[in-house]
C-alpha cells in the first residue's frame, strides 16, 4: 500500500476489473494518505458483479468511481491511463491466473499502450507451476445453477470460467509486498523462494 503513490498520480483515470481487496486498498491508500485525486472506472465482472462492491466501498471513502458492464472495457480503454488487475496466483514464467474477464483488460490495455500492473502478495501468490502444468487450476467452473442463471433448452450449454490466464507479454509491472517486479525476474524470486529439491 505504501507504493501506491508512486504508481498512482492525481487526475489519473485508472480501470480495474471486477473485486479485489488488495486494489481496493491500494487505491485507497493513495487517495487517503497520499491525498491524490483520481477516477476509477471499474468493469462490474459478470456474471458474479463483484465491481458493484467493490464500487460502494470506494465511493463512500470519497473516490470518483464509474461502474461499467464488460463488454464496455475495449471502448472506453482509449481515455484510461493504469489498468489494476488482481491475481488469484502468480506463475514462473510471469503470467497471472486472475478472474474471468482479466485477459479482455489486458489485450484491450496493450491495443491502446496503457500499461496493465498487477497488484498482489508476493509471499502468498508466487506459484512454481508454468501454466501448461496447471490445466486444473485454470479450468475451473462455476455451475449456473450457482449463478441463479440457467436454460430451458438441453441444447444449450453455459459455461462460467473462474479464471483467465494472462501471460507475461500484456503485463507490465507486479507491486508486491516486496517491491516493483517485471515479470521478467519472476523466476529469480521463485529460486529464493521454493527450494528445488522440493517435490
Amino acid at each position: 500500500n505504501e507504493r501506491a503513490g508512486l504508481h498512482i498520480h492525481s487526475n489519473e483515470i485508472i480501470l480495474t476489473y471486477s473485486l479485489s481487496r488488495t486494489i481496493e486498498n491500494f487505491l485507497l491508500h493513495a487517495h487517503q494518505r497520499e491525498k491524490r485525486q483520481f477516477h476509477v472506472i471499474i468493469a462490474e465482472g459478470a456474471p458474479h458483479f463483484g465491481g458493484h462492491v467493490m464500487a460502494n466501498k470506494l465511493s463512500s471513502k470519497g473516490v470518483r468511481v464509474t461502474v461499467i458492464n464488460d463488454s464496455a472495457i475495449t471502448a472506453l480503454m482509449p481515455r484510461v491511463n493504469l489498468v489494476l488487475l488482481p491475481a488469484h496466483a502468480i506463475l514462473a514464467n510471469g503470467g497471472v491466473v486472475a478472474p474471468s474477464g482479466s485477459h479482455l483488460c489486458a489485450l484491450s490495455a496493450l491495443a491502446n499502450k496503457v500499461p496493465t500492473v498487477v497488484v498482489s502478495s508476493l509471499t502468498f501468490k508466487l506459484c512454481p507451476m508454468y501454466p501448461h502444468e496447471g490445466q486444473d487450476i485454470m479450468q475451473d467452473f462455476v455451475s449456473p445453477a450457482f449463478l441463479g442463471v440457467g436454460s430451458e433448452s438441453d441444447n444449450v450449454d453455459l459455461i462460467c470460467p473462474v479464471h483467465d490466464y494472462i501471460p507475461p507479454e500484456l503485463i507490465k509491472l507486479f507491486i508486491t509486498n516486496v517491491g516493483g517486479v517485471l515479470p521478467s525476474y519472476v523466476y529469480r524470486l521463485l529460486s529464493e523462494v521454493y527450494c528445488v529439491e522440493d517435490p
